[in-house]
């Protein structure tokens, strides 16, 4: 007893201090182990008194050492029991809660032992105090465990225990997925078998609080947010715990101090372990990397391998502190600008076809099954002679009556010089069927509504109808000019010309409507001359705004209006005695009113033949565009100031159109060969498209402002991705003649083409928000029959209404035609 009790000392010593702070926790079970120590103490008093009043004999001490050490011995015979009891089902005739008691054999061994002992120790005194010690520390140990026992029953394993008991696999298996990304569910994650994982209530600081308070189990209890679970710590993690933070080990079984084994000797020996001589490949370098070495100097000085040269950094550059950017997809060990696989020569390496190994038809008695039939040999003799198999199986008695190959020559020949002759390039023969190259799109009909039916037909002009434009508001109103010189208004729903204004003998190149809903002022251009004029549209009192906006616009810079109706105001503000009403040298334009008699208005004069008119989103700004202006191809109005303006000193090519923005201080100018977008607010280009092998005959903004619709007179119709490349997306060969206009739909995912050919091609163009994700573009109907080509001209123009999915055309036979759907 006095050698087992040595051993245990010195690590309830060590464990001192731990112990010392989980009892000031307080944990659960304290109150029995607090118990246990006083019932111990109990008894002691009484073995106390016993010694206080009894006699000092022999007999006496060794009754009281056989006694404490019957308690000790009992205590652990009873935490035996009960592990086994924990581990093994209970019997039938036992009951579940029923504490076993020590049999009468071992409590007799153990009386015998004790006694035993006892005799030998030489002081009765020391002996009888570590008895009473031992019995306390054991039946302290005994509690502690069947409370850790309990909660070790009780509690669900810790996925993060060192012990081979509580390993198992985590609860959530959504990996190394942050939980952020579940913040805002009502589920962690997911199980083993994909279902979800409730997130439980958790309880505020309010509750843990009282909970701390009420129950002594939640001062070593910690949440697991991984699994979304509360695991409550024994006592001997509690201590591992305290230990770590000590700085010591966290098992007591670790020695730090374990006697070093040392497996080497220090004596100097004289011989060496190896006695060979050094081989002579440490003395002489390397051929092998003498060549690598010259292969490297002969590739940087022909150019293959480049080394760009060190640049000295300026300490004060901000871009001199930024970090090297890399090619991600790049290459490791390849020269920059040589694909992989490339050798020292820069060429690709192709390693050549290896021969196909024979099989059993290649024998020279090749089984009955692959010989083949009269029919078979037939086939194979019709049969071209790079198609069919290079030769028949054919069956011999013996390799001796097997004739040599009769074109072995020629295929080794052919052979050498396939290798002498190998391309540059890897040709695979790919078998593609012709249905799998066609495009998987969704059907017209599950991509409605789009126009598909004549509804209205609008007739009154003389001539072709070369501009149509429908009000941008409601749609009620269509306005149109044709080559008869006249702008007509109509009412969409009933098709009756409700105004016309008789422009002069020349004809309408363009009609558009003012963006400005207050002004309702419409515009037509006829030969140089921008004619502005208040359509008698809108709410009430919309025709006096515009004539008074009209009027500020002609009287702006005068005195009084007296005076604008004498002699011409010019674009530089001083006085112009124009005649005729041209611009003098060195002017742009000329703003004068028009008389009443022609329908009054606002009348804008320019030195060249303008042919097309676009106006910007707010209303107040206009351009205009002269093909064979030069210089002047280009002229920017303002209506509130009157003032015109060139923004380009010179134009690179002849200019056909030009459109604003919607959105953006963005202007695209379309000339024969290329579009280029500018950038008002930084004066300064953009971007330039590339147009085709045709000259740009129209184009159209998206919505958006991200994407172009550009018409050539090579017959296609080509969609511009702004923020994808400077090239088409998309080349749409549909018409048969060159298109004469194409037009987006303001909030339906429509476009369309008009052409010569009489023909209105109509398509779904679905732009989505996502970047990733490309235009889904569908051709859904060809409206024909509705117009017919004269001389050469067929649909001059087309536009969409601004609400619903409906299209007007105007033809050079003098119609206009609405479609619905």
């Amino acid at each position: 007893m006095s050698k087992r009790n040595a051993k245990r000392e010195p690590v309830k010593e060590v464990d001192s201090d731990i112990e010392d702070e989980l009892e000031e926790l307080d944990l659960d079970g304290d109150a029995s182990s607090d118990d246990a120590d006083s019932d111990v103490d109990a008894d002691g008093d009484e073995d106390g008194d016993e010694e206080e009043t009894g006699t000092t004999s022999d007999a006496g001490e060794d009754d009281e050492i056989e006694d404490a050490m019957l308690e000790l011995m009992a205590a652990q015979a009873e935490r035996a029991q009960r592990k086994a009891a924990a581990r093994m089902p209970n019997s039938e005739g036992d009951e579940p809660g029923a504490r076993r008691q020590p049999s009468t054999r071992t409590t007799g061994k153990s009386r015998m032992a004790t006694a035993a002992e006892a005799v030998a120790e030489p002081d009765a005194d020391v002996a009888v105090a570590g008895a009473k010690e031992a019995a306390t520390v054991a039946a302290g140990e005994a509690e502690d465990a069947d409370e850790d026992e309990e909660d070790e029953e009780g509690r669900i394993p810790d996925p993060g225990s060192d012990s081979s008991e509580d390993e198992r696999p985590n609860r959530n298996t959504v990996g190394a997925v942050p939980l952020e990304w579940y913040k805002d569910e009502e589920h962690i994650g997911y199980d083993i078998d994909g279902r979800r994982i409730a997130r439980t209530a958790r309880k505020d600081k309010l509750q843990q609080l009282l909970d701390r308070n009420d129950s002594k189990k939640a001062l070593r209890t910690i949440y697991d947010p991984y699994n979304d679970e509360e695991i409550s710590l024994t006592k001997e993690e509690l201590a591992m715990v305290m230990r770590i933070r000590n700085g010591q080990f966290p098992h007591l079984e670790v020695n730090p101090y374990e006697p070093y084994n040392d497996y080497f000797t220090r004596e100097r020996e004289v011989m060496p372990i190896v006695d060979r001589p050094e081989p002579k490949s440490r003395f002489v370098p390397s051929k092998w990397e003498e060549k690598k070495i010259v292969k490297l100097v002969r590739a940087i000085r022909k150019g293959w391998i480049k080394i760009e040269p060190r640049v000295r950094q300026d300490p004060d550059d901000p871009d001199a502190h930024q970090p090297p950017a890399y090619l991600l997809w790049a290459d490791d060990g390849t020269a920059e600008g040589a694909g992989p696989g490339k050798s020292g020569s820069g060429l690709t390496y192709i390693p050549a076809p290896k021969p196909q190994l024979p099989a059993h038809a290649d024998s020279y008695n090749p089984p009955a099954e692959y010989l083949p039939t009269e029919e078979e040999v037939a086939a194979w003799q019709m049969a071209d002679a790079e198609d069919r198999p290079r030769q028949l199986p054919t069956s011999f008695p013996s390799l001796r009556a097997v004739p040599a190959y009769k074109d072995f020559i020629k295929e080794r020949f052919e052979r050498c010089l396939d290798l002498y002759l190998c391309p540059r390039i890897r040709r695979k023969r790919l078998d593609i069927k012709p249905e799998a190259l066609v495009p998987q799109l969704p059907k017209p009909r599950d991509l409605q509504p789009f126009p598909t039916t004549l509804a209205v037909s609008y007739e009154g002009h003389e001539g072709p109808v070369t501009s149509i434009a429908p009000d941008p508001w409601d749609g009620q109103w269509l306005l149109s000019g044709g080559q008869d010189g006249t702008v007509r208004l109509w009412e969409v729903r009933t098709g009756r010309c409700w105004r016309t204004w008789q422009l002069g003998a020349g004809p309408v190149a363009a009609v558009a409507w003012c963006p400005n809903p207050a002004l309702r002022v419409i515009s037509a251009v006829v030969g140089s001359c921008v004619v502005m004029m208040a359509s008698g549209t809108g709410p009430e009192g919309a025709e006096g705004e515009a004539e008074q906006a009209l009027q500020a616009a002609t009287t702006s810079g005068r005195e009084d209006a007296a005076a604008a109706a004498g002699p011409a105001m010019g674009t530089d503000g001083s006085d112009a005695a124009v005649d005729d009403g041209a611009p003098e040298a060195g002017q742009l334009a000329v703003w004068r009113p028009r008389p009443a008699a022609m329908g009054g208005g606002l009348e804008v004069r320019l030195r060249f033949p303008v042919k097309s008119l676009s106006w910007h989103s707010r209303g107040d700004y206009f351009a205009s565009v002269a093909p064979t202006g030069n210089t002047q191809a280009v002229v920017v109005h303002q209506l509130s100031r009157r003032v015109s303006q060139n923004p380009f000193r010179k134009n690179r090519g002849r200019v056909m159109r030009v459109a604003f923005h919607p959105s953006k201080p963005f202007f695209f100018v379309a000339t024969q060969n290329h579009v280029r977008v500018y950038n008002l607010a930084k004066q300064a280009l953009a971007k330039k498209l590339l147009g085709g092998g045709g000259s740009i005959s129209c184009i159209a903004v998206h919505p958006s402002g991200d994407h172009v619709l550009v018409g050539s007179d090579d017959k296609r119709v080509a969609w511009y991705d702004m923020d994808l490349s400077t090239k088409p997306y998309k080349a749409l060969r549909y018409h048969q003649q060159a298109p004469r206009s194409v037009s987006y739909h303001r909030s339906y995912p429509l476009f369309a083409s008009s052409s010569d050919d009489g023909t209105v091609q109509v398509f779904h163009g679905m732009v989505y928000s996502d970047l990733l994700t490309n235009p889904l573009i569908v051709p859904v109907k060809i409206l024909k029959g509705g117009h017919s080509v004269v001389r050469s001209e067929g649909v001059l123009d087309c536009a969409f209404h601004p609400n619903q999915p409906w299209i007007f055309t105007a033809g050079a036979d003098a119609k206009i035609l609405l479609y619905c759907n």
